[in-house]
């Protein structure tokens, strides 16, 4: 979903992350404020008060963002469910879970938290309006104060639109699935309404082109497309998340792998075992004991003048939790595992001896698999609020 991030600080326990695009989004809003709305309503002002007013803006939109996904993050963190940021996006911003919801009443709560704290921003934010009005201070306190009370005003009442995944969308799957008992197919039908909610967003932005608006049009196609695209991305990744959950890696794992002794130099393992393969990586055997894994990646950096003298032992990863994985963990965690890593390949143990070697291939062929043929059969149903 993201592109380069700048990480910003770390607030209550969580980084917060830019996202390069929120970059753009910010110079639209402060240009769009600053020459648009703020002269509109507060006319005779001079230039450099607007653009002092239209960046307070901005600034101000992008606290409220962040205290939003920060409410989601606390109330999922009350529910341990694991959050690795907040990132702030051309969008706006998102929580970013590395788990879901294990119940509706948790799903409930972390969504409808976002959408609680915009109306309190909300609401705080037109009272600072009121008492800056009564108080004497300049019109352009309160008119900021004002803009920000509306944005989030509109924030939380489009959040609320229960359309997956947005956060309406995630309250009205923790309704369906506390009715079904089936996560699956509370978000196969939230998804749906979500793409739905995108197609009539993108068809607005065509109406809006037609009419002459050519900025709210772009603005509407762009959000609408996002939307449809998120809402189907959404409901793949659930699907993904709960076929690997329930397949351990030791169904498609590839055992027996070719291993290679750590006593032999670099150029035995290119010339004997490396193009007499064609594999990439290999785990590496002190006499019966798995001692590491070496692989092609590890050659690159390496002088070839020095391979007919470093021995694999020299060179290889010692068996860690970054390179290994237990036979019984799931497809999940492997794949959670590379991406946390950078290792596309990991050794597979079972009672501290090699059991095989499972590759992001392997997982990415048992998904193929599930979507041409369907998950089997037996699958587990969610639980009930």
């Amino acid at each position: 979903m993201f592109g380069a991030q700048i990480r910003l600080f770390r607030l209550a326990g969580f980084n917060v992350n830019l996202d390069v695009s929120w970059i753009f989004i910010a110079l639209l809003i402060s240009w769009t404020l600053a020459t648009g709305y703020f002269p509109t309503f507060y006319p005779d002002l001079d230039p450099l008060t607007y653009w002092s007013m239209g960046i307070v803006g901005a600034m101000g939109l992008f606290l409220s963002i962040i205290l939003h996904e920060l409410s989601h993050s606390v109330i999922a963190r009350r529910f341990d469910i694991p959050i690795s940021g907040i990132t702030l996006f051309i969008f706006g911003g998102v929580a970013q879970l590395e788990k879901e919801p294990p119940t509706p009443r948790a799903e409930f709560m972390m969504a409808i938290a976002g959408p609680v704290a915009s109306y309190v921003l909300a609401a705080g934010f037109y009272l600072v309006g009121v008492a800056a009005l009564a108080a004497g201070l300049p019109e352009t306190v309160s008119g900021v104060a004002r803009y920000l009370a509306l944005i989030n005003l509109i924030l939380a009442t489009f959040n609320m639109v229960p359309a997956f995944p947005l956060d309406g969308g995630r309250v009205y799957r923790a309704w369906l699935w506390g009715r079904t008992g089936d996560m699956n197919e509370a978000t196969r039908r939230a998804s749906r309404v979500g793409q739905a909610f995108g197609l009539a967003l993108i068809a607005l932005g065509v109406f809006s082109l037609f009419s002459g608006n050519l900025i709210a049009g772009i603005w509407w196609g762009l959000i609408g497309l996002f939307l449809n695209t998120a809402s189907r991305a959404s409901y793949t990744q659930l699907q993904t998340h709960q076929l690997l959950k329930s397949e351990p890696v030791s169904r498609f794992m590839t055992a027996n792998p070719l291993t290679v002794p750590a006593g032999i130099t670099l150029r035995k393992l290119v010339d004997d075992h490396i193009y007499g393969s064609f594999h990439e990586t290999f785990p590496v055997m002190e006499g019966d004991r798995l001692a590491g894994s070496i692989g092609v990646a590890d050659m690159r950096d390496i002088d070839r003048a020095n391979w007919e003298r470093l021995q694999v032992r020299e060179v290889m990863h010692p068996v860690s939790p970054l390179n290994s994985i237990g036979a019984a963990e799931s497809g999940e965690a492997a794949l959670k595992l590379m991406r946390e890593s950078g290792n596309a390949r990991l050794l597979v143990v079972r009672d501290g001896k090699l059991a095989g070697i499972v590759a992001l291939r392997d997982i990415m062929r048992l998904i193929r698999l599930k979507e041409e043929l369907g998950p089997r059969s037996g699958a587990a149903s969610g639980k009930r609020l």
